[in-house]
């Protein structure tokens, strides 16, 4: 626990970091790192001399993997699978609350009784309802 927050602290002064900073951080060998990039649960990218370059979020997401490794004793089958469902479920999340913000345009041009705007690219066509406010 407490190499985490002191990962956590020296990574606020760099951009990236080398395979070899990364493994001596976080306590892990350069070849376990190769592995989960091999595995595809971490994606460094790379410089133009293609040296491994880990961001601050593969650190997060290395994070992560220790943490279910470590702590939990997941295997490196149910981390991929683990991963995989928490980045679907973080796009869904994305989509809903751009969904939920569109949602609130739309309503408030009606409320502020704006004329309705055709879509481009609608899939159907669309003729809003007459909206009634009812006052109490």
């Amino acid at each position: 626990m407490a190499a985490r927050g002191k990962a956590k602290r020296k990574r606020k002064s760099r951009a990236g970091y080398m395979i070899s900073a990364v493994a001596e951080l976080y306590r892990v060998h350069p070849q376990t790192l190769r592995l989960y990039e091999r595995l595809g649960l971490l994606k460094p990218s790379r410089t133009q001399g293609n040296t491994r370059v880990y961001t601050d979020q593969d650190l997060e997401r290395l994070e992560t993997i220790l943490s279910l490794s470590r702590d939990l004793g997941v295997n490196l089958a149910g981390i991929e699978v683990i991963l995989n469902m928490r980045d679907k479920m973080m796009e869904m999340e994305r989509q809903m609350q751009s969904f939920v913000a569109f949602v609130r345009e739309e309503m408030a041009r009606e409320l502020a009784g704006e004329p309705y705007v055709q879509r481009p690219g609608a899939i159907v066509r669309f003729r809003p309802p007459k909206i009634a406010r009812i006052e109490r």
